[in-house]
């Protein structure tokens, strides 16, 4: 029990900020990330020697996907009474912090698939064969996404004026 805690809690906070990107919500995240552990900790027999870090972010991704489709046929429900004033409180509007959520806002535009792979590979540093690994797609099918999450990033940041640019924006360079 000791190894696989010393295995894990390292880990927490790259799931954390990848369930935070993935739903854009720090609770909803949080709770995400608890669910992958307790999953993890109860299967904690069927993962394989050498690969914690792409199963756990395997378990987290497809638990996000799952909840993403219940959010579609059910949709999202928030009881009045149970909102805090921290749920009805807006974001500071210093220049930093609308930049931050514009790019959040825009990353959010991207399709699901094209989204999960940037996080991965660009901000939590994943190899294609891992990224490939944890969405459970061939690394060809990693290497194409990333380069049209890129591409329309770029696109959605430069906006209508700079659009006749190709060139993807350079988030991290793999060697």
């Amino acid at each position: 029990m000791n190894e696989m805690r010393l295995s894990i809690e390292p880990l927490i906070p790259a799931l954390r900020r990848y369930a935070r990107a993935l739903v854009r919500n720090s609770a909803t995240a949080d709770d995400l990330v608890q669910d992958c552990l307790e999953r993890a900790v109860s299967r904690w027999h069927q993962r394989r020697e050498g690969e914690l870090r792409p199963w756990l972010f395997a378990i987290l991704h497809n638990l996000a996907v799952s909840q993403f489709r219940q959010l579609a046929t059910r949709g999202q429900h928030v009881a009045l009474d149970a909102a805090t004033e921290g749920d009805l409180e807006q974001d500071a509007v210093q220049e930093k912090t609308l930049m931050y959520q514009d790019v959040l806002d825009r990353l959010a535009k991207l399709p699901e698939d094209q989204r999960s792979v940037l996080l991965l590979v660009a901000v939590e540093e994943l190899s294609y064969a891992e990224a490939a690994k944890v969405l459970d797609v061939p690394i060809g099918t990693v290497m194409s996404r990333l380069s049209r999450a890129r591409e329309r990033l770029h696109r959605e940041i430069e906006g209508p004026a700079n659009s006749g640019s190709t060139r993807p924006v350079q988030l991290r360079s793999v060697t």
